[in-house]
């Protein structure tokens, strides 16, 4: 695995704490891969690890930080609409804090086009979009959390069968461009069992206009996932949940072409490719 070298609303989740005894650790973390790309992950090697956990900033927004084998790191999520360049954090260790670079590189994501049968799906109507406003919301306010417990980031597949539409692809419904795909679907029939990839709290369950039947789990420190399209949901909000613990069944409600799961990993309130979170031991 590579790393980049170098020197230097919601309330919050407490519940897990003690319960994930992660806040500080230094040992095998299991990193995600290392790929500075739109989409992707920069995992940031800030040096030795001291008595404190350095913080990072990329401009007002948190990022996670890590311990590794006696090392912190920084994981930082990179936004699909980044140009190639350089994107400056702020590392900050007691009363120092330092600029980094974090310098991305280029990535093109292929095209899938897809039909949906159900046309508001895709054209909404103006009750439908007062809907989709009102979901964005709260979306919008899940994936900006940032709880105190360091991330478990050793992730197992949610469900198992084989992964179909990978994470950046292009859009295209009934041949209208609309986002890129920001998550990994998994081909599986409905009723199939999702379970949690890692430990961590349950942030919100809801049906939503184009996700339809939804959970989403807070990891720690920006670190969210999301499980969706499903045709049942097996938790509550605020229950903590385990590796491996079921969370719901495989469906397909909201927008779909048929049923899978639709799994997301949100890092610093930016959709990231889950595929770099999937242990390679």
């Amino acid at each position: 695995m590579q790393y980049l070298q170098g020197g230097p609303t919601l309330k919050r989740i407490h519940l897990l704490a003690s319960a994930l005894l992660l806040t500080g650790s230094l040992g095998a973390a299991a990193l995600p891969q290392h790929s500075p790309v739109p989409g992707g992950v920069a995992v940031i090697d800030l040096g030795p690890a001291g008595s404190a956990a350095p913080t990072a900033r990329w401009g007002e927004q948190p990022i996670a930080v890590v311990g590794d084998k006696g090392r912190w790191f920084a994981l930082f999520g990179i936004p699909l609409d980044t140009l190639p360049g350089e994107l400056e954090i702020r590392i900050s260790a007691g009363a120092t804090t330092t600029p980094r670079t974090v310098a991305i590189q280029v990535k093109s994501y292929p095209e899938q086009r897809l039909t949906i049968k159900d046309k508001r799906k895709v054209e909404p109507n103006p009750d439908d979009l007062v809907r989709i406003e009102r979901e964005q919301k709260i979306t919008e306010a899940i994936k900006r959390r940032f709880s105190d417990p360091a991330p478990a980031t050793d992730f197992a597949l949610p469900a198992k069968g084989p992964l179909s539409s990978r994470f950046g692809l292009r859009r295209i419904f009934n041949g209208l461009p609309r986002n890129p795909h920001a998550g990994l679907d998994v081909a599986v029939g409905t009723g199939a069992p999702v379970s949690a990839p890692a430990d961590g709290v349950v942030a919100n369950v809801g049906d939503y206009f184009f996700n339809g039947n939804t959970v989403f789990i807070d990891h720690g420190q920006g670190l969210i996932t999301a499980y969706m399209h499903l045709s049942r949901t097996d938790v509550r909000a605020g229950q903590a949940v385990k590796k491996g613990e079921p969370i719901g069944a495989v469906g397909a409600t909201g927008r779909v072409t048929g049923p899978h799961l639709h799994w997301a990993v949100i890092l610093n309130n930016t959709p990231v490719d889950p595929e770099l979170f999937l242990s390679r031991r």
